[in-house]
């Protein structure tokens, strides 16, 4: 019988996503597989400061990566959450925290007696319910003790800001340790298969040629392989994603070191500021059929909160997907496959994602149709649900300063979205679809945050009376000030769980 298994796997491009790929697969695969990466060092990566979510932890734990070592290594701090200032009103302010919103009571999840007592403004902010959004509030953070389950403190959930281009020279070393072969060059010719359009081989500058059975395509916007060879198409979701411009620069940190992200609405488009212990990332998310870049520009220079240490590195992008991100024996990951803006921080779990489903879904070389189908319906759904939590943040506005906006808080969505919002309007009701990115405490958060007010509560919040209702609520905001209060500052937990050196 003929060996039909993959001998070679290539991964076209560096940055994140090809040496999150060389990494991981060199692990799984404990040398099953020949995998190489090409990548040149004259092609510069988007790389500019990444903040995360906390599925993270589960690409670093497959990996058994020391989590200390790992912030150490890329100037890493931790993340709660994301604030947004300035998205539903100017002068508002939430935060969408990871982990849970106070604790069910019974059948109900907490938001219901929330939004119960609201109705008889017997309530504080929703903040004050959750560990991890009042600890950012205070500037506190800790990891999670699972030995303390009946505190909050269990339940704090955790992701991280880091340097990009510091990960990517992290995870090299990671993969080459364990057998990844690196090729410095840039690849000129993509030379595809006369009798079925499979990639063959691709070629480099100098020359040489290089062949394989698996194609990665990690080359960023181009699409080298996926786009640029193979033709295979883009979903364009700018009608409602318009931002398409960015522009990034980095300041010195500043005394005020948050565990979160900070993105701050604009007149067209939002700011991004993402705190590192050695400097803080800054970037500002723009629509240039609303605002040109010399004020989008001056608007971000003007908000930065320490010294500007590099020049603005200016990004186009087209916010989608392609019609397949696997075609054929081409792989596209990363920025090749497709982009959401970085609003969600939802980039390199986008990365992640794509290459664990590939490896549960690994091919051999007929590439049945079917297995590359089911990839593909799984990553559209991905994709597809995703955008619709990006979409929510513009289209739930009550802002009317700038057209943007205007255009923003008017547009038709997608019905996969008006749907969520509708039914939460009605009685504050949420549902997580199939294996969708973002769980029910995720939408409650952006959707009461940005001024979504649900008409009535769930019925059965009426179980119990307003006085057991406000003892319940009541016990959890003190028991999680309390949590908070002993809790060391973030700066304090990094310099000592995981100092960089300087």
């Amino acid at each position: 019988m003929e060996d039909k298994s993959l001998k070679e796997i290539l991964i076209v491009g560096g940055g994140s996503a090809g040496w999150m790929a060389a990494a991981l697969f060199a692990h799984l695969f404990q040398g099953l597989y020949k995998i190489r990466v090409v990548e040149s060092d004259e092609i510069g990566t988007i790389g500019v400061g990444e903040a995360t979510i906390p599925a993270i932890k589960r690409y670093n734990e497959i990996l058994n990566l020391d989590e200390a070592q790992f912030m150490k290594v890329t100037q890493g701090s931790f993340k709660l959450g994301i604030q947004f200032n300035d998205w539903s009103t100017i002068g508002s302010s939430y935060i969408h925290g990871f982990g849970t919103i106070g604790q069910d009571l019974e059948w109900l999840r907490c938001h219901q007696y929330w939004l119960k007592m609201r109705q008889k403004g017997a309530v504080s902010d929703l903040a004050n319910y959750s560990i991890n959004t009042a600890a950012a509030l205070k500037n506190k953070f800790m990891v999670a003790r699972p030995d303390m389950p009946d505190s909050p403190i269990s339940e704090i959930a955790h992701a991280f800001h880091f340097d990009a281009g510091l990960y990517a020279k992290f995870l090299r070393t990671h993969a080459e340790r364990r057998g990844v072969t690196r090729t410095e060059g840039k690849v000129i010719d993509v030379a595809l298969r006369a009798s079925d359009g499979f990639i063959d081989s691709v070629t480099l500058e100098n020359g040489e040629t290089i062949k394989a059975d698996m194609f990665i395509d990690c080359s960023g916007f181009r699409g080298l392989l996926i786009e640029q060879a193979m033709k295979t198409g883009y979903e364009d979701w700018t009608q409602w994603l318009p931002c398409d411009r960015a522009i990034a620069v980095p300041c010195a940190r500043s005394d005020n070191f948050t565990p979160y992200t900070k993105a701050t609405a604009h007149g067209a488009g939002w700011q991004w500021r993402i705190p590192l212990q050695h400097r803080t990332g800054n970037g500002h998310v723009y629509s240039s059929q609303y605002m040109d870049e010399s004020e989008a520009e001056q608007i971000l220079l003007s908000n930065l909160d320490g010294d500007q240490i590099a020049e603005p590195n200016r990004i186009r992008f087209v916010t989608g997907k392609r019609n397949q991100t696997w075609n054929k024996n081409c792989l596209a990951v990363g920025l090749s496959a497709g982009f959401l803006e970085p609003l969600e921080s939802t980039s390199l779990f986008l990365i992640q994602s794509a290459l664990i489903r590939f490896v549960r879904l690994f091919p051999d070389r007929n590439f049945d149709e079917a297995t590359i189908a089911e990839f593909n319906r799984q990553t559209d759904f991905e994709y597809e649900r995703t955008r619709d939590f990006v979409i929510l943040h513009y289209k739930a506005t009550q802002r009317d300063d700038t057209p943007f906006w205007r255009y923003c808080r008017d547009m038709d969505v997608p019905a996969t979205l008006q749907r969520k919002i509708d039914l939460f309007r009605s009685n504050g009701r949420i549902f997580r679809e199939d294996d969708e990115l973002f769980a029910e405490v995720s939408w409650i958060q952006v959707l009461l945050g940005q001024d979504i007010i649900p008409r009535n509560y769930d019925p059965l919040a009426d179980i119990k009376s307003d006085v057991q209702v406000a003892q319940y609520l009541d016990n959890i905001e003190a028991v999680i000030a309390k949590c908070v209060d002993v809790m060391p500052t973030h700066a304090d937990f990094v310099a000592k769980f995981c100092q960089a050196q300087s």
